[in-house]
């Protein structure tokens, strides 16, 4: 059996946790009061706009934002009802489909950016200073390689 966490690392651990949990949740709420779209809906819509050709293929797109397959479907299901993505059929293979962003899902991106953006500093970035951003990026993208 493992050592158990000290106290330096149960508070970075419970502080990453505990800031997770409340950014999303105000984020999300802010999102959903200014704009009726989701987190979650934000990020498949902002993850499609930078891929090529403003589609990928569900389980790529599932992996990209996290969400379970069954979680995507239904994700996309909804946003597809709301007209702001599209699915269409890969040629290459019958089973697998691609999630399109359309014009309305990019204006309602665009629409919604500015909030989220203005969001994150406040909420987040807005707590650190300029060297400290530079080093928590540095430090993420090393915990997440």
């Amino acid at each position: 059996m493992g050592r158990t966490m000290d106290d330096a690392e149960l508070a970075a651990w419970r502080g990453f946790l505990q800031a997770h949990a409340r950014l999303v949740r105000d984020l999300d709420e802010e999102l959903r009061a200014a704009h009726g779209l989701p987190l979650s809906s934000y990020d498949v819509l902002t993850t499609l706009e930078s891929a090529p050709g403003r589609r990928l293929r569900m389980r790529e797109l599932a992996d990209a934002v996290l969400l379970s397959r069954s979680g995507l479907t239904r994700l996309v299901d909804r946003l597809e009802r709301e007209g702001l993505v599209a699915r269409e059929e890969c040629e290459e293979d019958a089973r697998g489909s691609f999630a399109v962003l359309t014009g309305a899902g990019l204006g309602a991106l665009r629409e919604a950016r500015p909030t989220h953006h203005e969001g994150v500093r406040r909420r987040f970035l807005g707590a650190l200073d300029a060297g400290e951003v530079t080093r928590l990026g540095a430090l993420w993208s090393r915990v997440n390689t």
